[in-house]
């Protein structure tokens, strides 16, 4: 009986779904046609090639830094802990405080080194490269180390503390033992630009997340909210 009822109700779904494609497709100029892709609960559209669904508690996104390798994870992991917090919750204030407190564990160094990990592929030969980037002389120290690097390699680096330009502080991830990431780096270029792509739709500017991001003691933070 219960099998019975859930395939009446797909058969259903289906019927309704076909009905509202055609209804739309019928509406449209001649020569256009809509498919369906699927049926999403919510949705967040920065623009239209930038956008997270939510499907069945799952966050599907295209465009976004969740979905892209030369981000590190916890930029990454927190621009889609925010985007299921107002996809599913519908709560701004909880992504806010979400941002808070991954603001307070990266300040405090309470971020592991994997997370911090950023992945960039070597698309030509070192020698070929005019800009150096962070990804390049990674490569190169790499190089020095012994490793074999070449074209198509997969570069993971981490950006690390000290006083030289951004770029020459880019260590081998399986160089970092001993070192420290680069707390400010973190929030200025990989967190912040990844949340303000989303909290800013919300009222949230990049200016006011940067000036939390400048607070260090919880006194601060607290005082800020």
């Amino acid at each position: 009986m219960v099998c019975s009822l859930q395939s009446n109700l797909e058969a259903e779904i289906e019927f309704q779904k076909d009905k509202f494609l055609d209804f739309i497709n019928h509406e449209l100029p001649e020569g256009m046609e809509l498919e369906y892709e699927g049926f999403y609960k919510r949705g967040f559209f920065v623009t239209k090639k930038r956008y997270a669904l939510l499907e069945d508690d799952k966050i599907v996104a295209k465009g976004l830094e969740l979905v892209r390798r030369d981000w590190a994870p916890i930029a990454k992991d927190t621009q889609q802990n925010i985007l299921m917090t107002i996809l599913k919750d519908g709560s701004p204030d909880k992504a806010r405080e979400i941002i808070k407190k991954v603001i307070e564990r990266i300040s405090s160094g309470d971020v592991s080194m994997n997370d911090m990990v950023i992945h960039t592929q070597i698309s030509k030969n070192l020698n070929d490269y005019k800009n150096i980037g962070p990804h390049v002389v990674a490569a190169q120290k790499s190089i020095a180390r012994g490793r074999k690097i070449e074209r198509g390699s997969i570069i993971r680096y981490v950006i690390v503390k000290g006083k030289e330009p951004i770029s020459k502080r880019a260590e081998p991830i399986e160089d970092t033992e001993g070192l420290e990431y680069d707390p400010e780096y973190y929030l200025k270029n990989q967190v912040l630009p990844a949340v303000s792509r989303i909290m800013d739709s919300l009222g949230y500017s990049s200016e006011r997340l940067m000036e939390l991001a400048q607070k260090e003691k919880q006194s601060s933070l607290d005082a800020f909210f």
